[in-house]
């Protein structure tokens, strides 16, 4: 009787310990899922990127032959993959394909879980900025998003392409009327992406993806809404930020640990903003502004996912080191406004073996050693 006891409480004890484990990898990968649609892709899936990786594994060495313009973006999207999630790839080779199918699973719902959860956020938040700057009426509710879109003044402005005059009654007019001298579509920069809502037509790089809304909108996503609230001046400046991940520590360490919510940034371990964060955001402003009530891929005439592709390529496919050089002062820029001016995560071996401490170090060491030899 008492052995039975026995085998049937270790039985259990086994069950449920598989159980809990269980549970905390699904919770682990769920958790970790929630930086793929922020951080790499919004739209393509995982199979793909990882479909794509695996052919160029196997026919490294068998062909020479160029590839297409979409596999090297899925191929690029995979290598961002990795840098997100630098553990997956052993992941993915000591997994069979049963297992690998059910962490991608759970990979993909946390991602798009957490593309929901910015989406609903940005919704209420988007509203409110565009109501204190440019003051419409009526008011923009963020429950009806009947009263965004075209159908806004406010909202027209700023979702209005680069190319027209919103402030013309014509343009304006034909928008909204859906004609097609002006059709709205996802090869346009809306205005929302300039510094101060302005272009400049002879070069349209010039003041781009600088806009206060984007800095609201990336710090409340990656920061919290409150940190929203403390940038600097008009938002689209170059003044520095402040560094949110010291921030976000000292306010841990200050006050009631289990009170203080972890940022995202440093969850996800953020050091400096990339590409396709910055892209991931002008798509959620894009969609926050529009007159669509559910995500969706197409809005009218306008695609969100060759948007976002659009965006992508303009960090990732440049024609020389002029642009490269232009495009690295953005990015720097961008984090700047988001971590200060902490560049601890620069130095590299070689920047620090450079440094005075290390120097003397190893001349010490040279006068020590040449004094032994000489005795």
């Amino acid at each position: 009787m008492h052995v039975i006891k026995l085998v049937s409480r270790q039985h259990y004890n086994g069950t449920l310990l598989f159980s809990n484990t269980k549970l905390r990898k699904t919770t682990y990968y769920i958790a970790q899922g929630r930086a793929i649609r922020r951080m790499v892709v919004l739209y393509t899936s995982l199979e793909d990127l990882i479909s794509e990786n695996d052919c160029r594994y196997e026919s490294m060495h068998l062909t020479d032959e160029a590839t297409m313009p979409e596999q090297d973006n899925l191929q690029a999207g995979y290598l961002e993959l990795m840098r997100t999630l630098p553990w997956l790839h052993r992941k993915l080779g000591e997994f069979d394909h049963e297992e690998c199918e059910g962490m991608l699973k759970k990979l993909k719902k946390g991602a798009d879980a957490a593309r929901g959860d910015d989406t609903s956020s940005l919704k209420d938040l988007v509203a409110g900025w565009v109501n204190q700057e440019f003051r419409p009426s009526p008011l923009i509710r963020p429950d009806d998003k009947h009263s965004h879109g075209f159908a806004s003044d406010a909202c027209g402005k700023l979702l209005c392409p680069a190319e027209w005059d919103w402030d013309q009654a014509c343009v304006k007019a034909g928008i909204r009327d859906r004609t097609t001298k002006y059709i709205v579509l996802e090869n346009s920069w809306p205005l929302f992406m300039y510094k101060k809502y302005k272009v400049n037509s002879d070069n349209l790089e010039e003041s781009f993806l600088k806009s206060k809304l984007l800095v609201l909108a990336f710090k409340s996503i990656f920061t919290s809404s409150s940190s929203a609230k403390e940038v600097d001046g008009d938002g689209d400046g170059d003044g520095d930020g402040a560094d949110i991940l010291e921030n976000n520590r000292h306010a841990w360490r200050k006050s009631d640990q289990s009170k203080v919510k972890t940022c995202v940034a440093s969850i996800i371990d953020m050091r400096k903003v990339t590409p396709r964060a910055i892209t991931y955001i002008v798509c959620q402003v894009r969609f926050a502004l529009s007159g669509v009530s559910s995500w969706r891929t197409v809005d009218s005439n306008f695609d969100y996912e060759i948007f976002w592709t659009n965006i992508v390529a303009f960090f990732e496919v440049v024609p020389g080191p002029v642009t490269r050089c232009r495009v690295d002062k953005l990015l720097e820029w961008w984090t700047r406004k988001f971590f200060g001016t902490n560049h601890h995560q620069d130095l590299t071996p070689k920047v620090v073996s450079q440094t005075s401490v290390n120097s003397l170090a190893e001349q010490r060491k040279i006068l020590e050693d040449a004094a032994f030899d000489s005795e």
